[in-house]
């Protein structure tokens, strides 16, 4: 029996993401590839020159690369800019290679995404055994999205084995009832990770390789390790009260199979051509890995499903540490769109939602500098305090040294400046703050609004 899912708000593996444009280019027929040239260095100007882009952008039709470039620098420190080669971490992009490996493994009669989880997770907790692979796949297990954890930050610089975090995923409840809602959970990724593992007797990294990367031909694709030697390698960075800075240290055994990949924009073409064609699994599959379930909100096997500009869209975002990506897929154009930054708080979402605007002729949104304001010490004082953003999240509004920071869990510090006295914005993580009030004119929550969508916060402190 399929059950009727209902959308729940959910926060990126990273707090960031998201520029306001407010620059509309009206809409007309579909660019030739000289005025899509034209038109994404266009924009890209405005991109760099508003939001200090860095990284690489793809857009190819056909297969073909109408656009392929590098912005900004793949190492400040030592002068090297960006190119069209260069390897970016790929956050959670990683996904729809999983639910790849998962549908492969089903293939060949290793599982069935219809199978309990706990068939092949040992000492399951009672609240797990009613889970299916399919309910992982697609985000709708009730498992409490680990990335959210309280002490998250302070724990992803330690080194983890597969077992000590599936133990520590035992340990909170549900957040509901399995196939009730979609939540997005980082968590079901990983436990896909230890079933691949499991059930074909190699490590996530080599099945993927032997499985995927090499028969592709995908050189430039990797399950990333700092100790590794990886050629054309572009450094993360981040912004901290508007200035550039290395980005904190992750052990890549944390992200694992929700995030551990990394790779260009060139090999990501060869993994969406190969998504055309039966090299890897079959049509049945591939149609399965890019389909929502009935009364689902768009989500398959690492993919999320739906329409833009009247074309149908298969796509992902990544955010981990020092790194902000983005592929989407037009399957019905023959249409991919690739976006990997090397700062984690670049819009790559929303540059990337563009780009294609731009293939297809539709209205797009050139960036523009905000207009911020001085406030007074009392109209500052106001909105310091504690906010409960999801289940396990709080976001700290401090006020240091006279100015407005605001920091998630552990993470670190993000300036806010005001656009007017209810709304604040962060240069830092692409993000505004829209503050609500209650009967006694006291700040009372804020609404936050990033990469496209809103999440309430309700003041705690």
């Amino acid at each position: 029996m399929i059950r009727k899912i209902k959308v729940v708000n959910r926060l990126p593996i990273l707090f960031a993401l998201f520029l306001a444009f407010i620059s509309l280019v009206s809409a007309q027929s579909p660019p030739s590839n000289a005025d899509i040239d034209r038109k994404v260095d266009e924009y890209m100007d405005a991109v760099l020159r508003v939001d200090g882009f860095s990284g690489t952008i793809l857009v190819a039709r056909d297969g073909k690369p109408i656009v392929s470039k590098g912005y900004g620098m793949a190492n400040i420190e030592l002068n090297v800019p960006n190119a069209p080669d260069n390897v970016f971490r790929l956050g959670s992009v990683t996904k729809q290679f999983t639910g790849m490996a998962i549908a492969m493994l089903q293939e060949r009669s290793k599982l069935k995404v219809s199978d309990l989880m706990c068939k092949y997770i040992s000492d399951c907790p009672d609240a797990w055994k009613p889970i299916t692979i399919n309910q992982l796949l697609r985000h709708t297990s009730g498992v409490t999205n680990y990335t959210a954890f309280p002490d998250f930050a302070r724990t992803t610089v330690m080194p983890t084995t597969t077992a000590e975090m599936v133990e520590k995923l035992k340990k909170p409840p549900l957040d509901f009832e399995p196939g009730a809602k979609m939540s997005y959970s980082n968590s079901g990724y990983y436990l896909l990770g230890v079933i691949i593992e499991k059930v074909s007797g190699k490590t996530y990294a080599d099945f993927l390789q032997e499985n995927i990367f090499t028969p592709l031909g995908m050189k430039q694709t990797y399950y990333d390790d700092p100790q590794l030697i990886i050629m054309k390698r572009s450094a993360g960075c981040q912004k901290q009260a508007g200035k550039i800075i290395n980005s904190s240290y992750t052990d890549m055994s944390v992200p694992y199979a929700a995030g551990s990949l990394a790779s260009t924009t060139g090999d990501l073409l060869i993994w969406d051509q190969a998504l055309y064609t039966e090299k890897l699994v079959s049509k049945k599959s591939i149609d399965e890995i890019t389909a929502p379930e009935k009364g689902d909100a768009g989500y398959g096997y690492g993919w999320s499903i739906g329409k833009r500009f009247g074309h149908k869209s298969v796509s992902h975002g990544g955010g981990i540490y020092g790194f902000a990506t983005d592929i989407s897929r037009y399957p019905d154009d023959k249409v991919t769109v690739v976006v990997l930054s090397n700062i984690q708080s670049s819009p790559s979402g929303q540059i990337s939602s563009n780009l294609a605007a731009i293939v297809f002729g539709a209205p797009y949104e050139i960036p523009k500098e905000r207009k911020f304001i001085s406030l007074d010490a009392k109209k500052l004082e106001s909105y310091v305090g504690e906010y409960q953003i999801g289940p396990n999240m709080v976001v700290s509004i401090t006020l240091d040294d006279g100015k407005l920071m605001g920091q998630l869990g552990g993470q670190s510090k993000f300036a806010l400046l005001p656009e007017s006295e209810t709304v604040l914005y962060s240069k830092d993580v692409n993000a505004q703050f829209v503050f609500t009030k209650n009967d006694k004119g006291q700040i009372d929550g804020f609404t936050l609004k990033q990469g496209g969508g809103s999440t309430p916060a309700k003041k705690i402190k």
